[in-house]
């Protein structure tokens, strides 16, 4: 399955609800964990490559 960004289970811009969905994990998860990283590595870079696959990751168009 392809990388889209999720339309239904978003919170922001869907990129982490697109992430576990194309990797059968449970969303949460992929956001704490995302979250986590983020913080460890003092946020910018976190930030930075979410607003990039925001950008760059399509839409799903799932219903």
């Amino acid at each position: 399955m392809a990388l889209h960004r999720s339309t239904n289970d978003r919170i922001i811009g869907g990129v982490c609800g697109g992430i576990a969905r194309s990797l059968d994990w449970d969303p949460t998860l992929v956001r704490i964990g995302y979250v986590l990283l983020s913080v460890l590595s003092v946020g910018f870079p976190g930030t930075f490559v979410y607003i990039v696959l925001w950008v760059l990751m399509p839409k799903s168009y799932e219903y």
